[in-house]
C-alpha cells in the first residue's frame, strides 16, 4: 500500500500542475501525479498511457516518478522520451493510448515544471485535477504491475508536420525555439521542408541561456528580429518552451500577435469550410472577430485557456481556435490540439498559396491601436474579488459589458478587459481602439476602475 498524499495546494491549477522543482513540487509528487492518474486511467477502463518530457534540467527524473507511479496502477506506459508537448498529443493519437502525461514547465522560468494531461482523449483540467488532488490524499489507488516500452516517434510526427507544406518557392525562414524542448524535431522539420532555414536558440537547454522561454513578450523576440534582419529572411518564428505556443514576426522585424495570425488562418480555413465557427478568447482583438464575420464564419468568443477551448472546439466542431497567448488550434486537417510547429507550417503553406509575403498580408490587416496583453500582481484571495467589485459598477453604470471572463466592456471608444488569471495571482488587462484618442480614455477607464478598487494601475495604462 501506498500512503496517503497531499500536495502543495498552489500547485493543483487550473490547466495543469506546476510548480518550482523542490519548494512546492517534488519527486514524491510526481510519483504521486502518475498514481492518481493512472488510477483515474483504470477506473476508466483504460490499460495504456503515453509519456514525454521537455528539455528542462528536472524533467528526466520527475518523468522517471511519474512512470514508477503508473506502473504501480498496472498501465503500459509508452514512454516517447524527450520533445515538445505537442509530440506528445501527436504520441497518445498515433499509438492509440488515448491518454498521456507530459512532464513540463512549458513558458515559465527554469526552475519551474510540472505536468500537462491528457485522459481519454479529453483535457484533464479544472474539476479532473481537483479529483486527482483528492484521491492522493486517501491513498485509493489502483493496484498492479505494469510496463514500459520506449517509443520514438519523432520522424512519424515530423513526417505529419512536413506534408502540410506546399512549397513554391525557396523562401527564407528564421526560427527560434528559445532552447526549449521543440529544438531536435524543429531540425528535423527543416531538413524536410525545402527553402533557406536559420535557426537561434536551436540547442535544448534547461537552462535557457538566449532568453526566457516565453514567445509573447516582446523582449523575448529580439534574438528572432536579429537573426531575420541579419539573414534578410522574409519572417521569422519562435516557440515557447515546451512547443505549443508560436509567434511570429515579419520580414521587417514587426511582431504579428496570435489574434494577427488568427485572421490569416480563419480565411485561409474558411475557404474550405464556409460559415465554420472560430473561436478566440476573450483577449483577442475585435478586429478578429469582425474579420471572421465579414468572411462569412461565426465568431465564437470564449474563455481564455488551452483545455477550456480545447474543450469548447470539441463542443462547437469547430475547426480553427486560438488565443492571445499563442496557443493556436487546428482541427482543419489535423488533430485539433495546440501545436506551434504545425501552426509555422501551416503559416509558410498560407503565405504560398497566396503568393504574398508575411508583411504584404499584415500590411493587408485592419488599422488598429491596442496594448499587449498587461499582466499585474494580485493576490491570490483578493484578484477575483476585484473583478467582482468591478463588476458591479459597471452594472449599476448600466455598461455593454460581457462576463464571458472576467470583464470585457464595449464603448464607443473600443472595448478594455480586466480578468483574473486562473494559474498565477496576477489580473491581466488589455485595451483596443481604432483611435490614439480614443485609446487612451479606454486605459483612463481602467484605470480608474483599478483605483476605485485599490490596485495600482500597471506601467502601460
Amino acid at each position: 500500500m501506498t500512503k496517503p498524499h497531499s500536495f502543495d495546494p498552489t500547485i493543483l491549477r487550473e490547466y495543469d500542475i506546476r510548480g518550482v522543482v523542490d519548494d512546492t513540487l517534488t519527486r514524491d509528487d510526481a510519483y504521486a501525479v502518475g498514481r492518481g492518474f493512472g488510477t483515474c486511467v483504470v477506473n476508466g477502463g483504460g490499460d495504456q498511457v503515453a509519456l514525454g518530457f521537455d528539455g528542462r534540467l528536472t524533467s528526466p527524473d520527475l518523468a522517471e516518478a511519474v512512470l514508477e507511479g503508473l506502473m504501480a496502477c498496472g498501465l503500459n506506459v509508452k514512454r516517447i522520451n524527450m520533445g515538445p508537448t505537442p509530440m506528445l498529443s501527436f504520441a497518445i493519437r498515433h499509438l492509440d493510448t488515448g491518454s498521456g502525461i507530459m512532464v513540463t514547465g512549458s513558458h515559465n522560468p527554469s526552475d519551474y515544471n510540472g505536468f500537462k494531461i491528457t485522459l481519454a482523449g479529453k483535457p484533464f483540467f479544472g474539476e479532473d485535477i481537483q479529483k486527482l488532488g483528492k484521491i492522493t490524499e486517501a491513498a485509493q489507488y489502483a493496484d498492479g504491475t505494469g510496463s514500459v516500452e520506449d517509443i520514438d516517434v519523432r520522424e512519424d510526427y515530423v513526417a505529419v508536420l512536413a506534408q502540410e507544406h506546399q512549397p513554391l518557392r525557396m523562401a527564407r525562414v528564421a526560427w527560434d525555439p528559445g532552447n526549449g524542448a521543440a529544438g531536435e524535431v524543429l531540425k528535423m522539420l527543416c531538413a524536410r521542408m525545402p527553402g533557406h532555414h536559420y535557426v537561434v536558440n536551436g540547442i535544448v537547454d534547461g537552462t535557457f541561456p538566449g532568453h526566457h522561454p516565453d514567445p509573447t513578450v516582446a523582449e523575448n523576440l529580439v534574438d528572432l528580429q536579429n537573426h531575420v534582419r541579419e539573414n534578410e529572411c522574409e519572417l521569422g518564428i519562435a516557440f515557447d518552451g515546451d512547443g505549443d505556443r508560436v509567434s511570429v514576426v515579419d520580414g521587417q522585424g514587426r511582431i504579428l500577435w496570435a489574434d494577427q495570425l488568427m485572421v490569416l488562418f480563419a480565411q485561409d480555413v474558411l475557404q474550405d469550410d464556409p460559415g465554420a465557427t472560430i473561436i478566440a478568447d476573450v483577449k483577442s482583438s475585435q478586429i478578429l472577430f469582425d474579420e471572421i464575420a465579414r468572411m462569412g464564419g461565426v465568431p465564437t468568443m470564449w474563455k481564455t485557456g488551452h483545455s477550456l477551448i480545447k474543450a469548447k472546439m470539441a463542443e462547437t466542431g469547430s475547426p480553427l481556435a486560438g488565443e492571445m497567448s499563442g496557443h493556436i488550434f487546428f482541427g482543419d486537417r489535423y488533430f485539433g490540439f495546440d501545436d506551434g510547429l504545425y501552426a509555422a507550417v501551416r503559416l509558410l503553406s498560407l503565405l504560398e498559396r497566396q503568393g504574398m509575403t508575411l508583411a504584404q498580408m499584415r500590411d493587408r490587416l485592419p488599422a488598429v491601436c491596442n496594448t499587449p496583453e498587461l499582466r499585474f500582481s494580485c493576490s491570490e484571495d483578493r484578484k477575483l474579488q476585484v473583478i467582482t467589485e468591478v463588476e458591479a459598477r459597471l452594472s449599476d453604470a448600466s455598461a455593454d459589458v460581457s462576463g464571458i471572463d472576467g470583464v470585457r466592456v464595449n464603448t464607443a471608444d473600443g472595448w478594455w478587459l480586466l480578468r483574473a488569471s486562473n494559474t498565477q495571482d496576477v489580473l491581466v488587462a488589455r485595451c483596443e481602439s481604432h483611435y490614439e484618442s480614443g485609446l487612451a480614455r479606454l486605459k483612463q477607464d481602467l484605470s480608474e476602475q483599478l483605483t476605485q478598487s485599490g490596485i495600482e494601475a500597471p506601467e502601460g495604462l
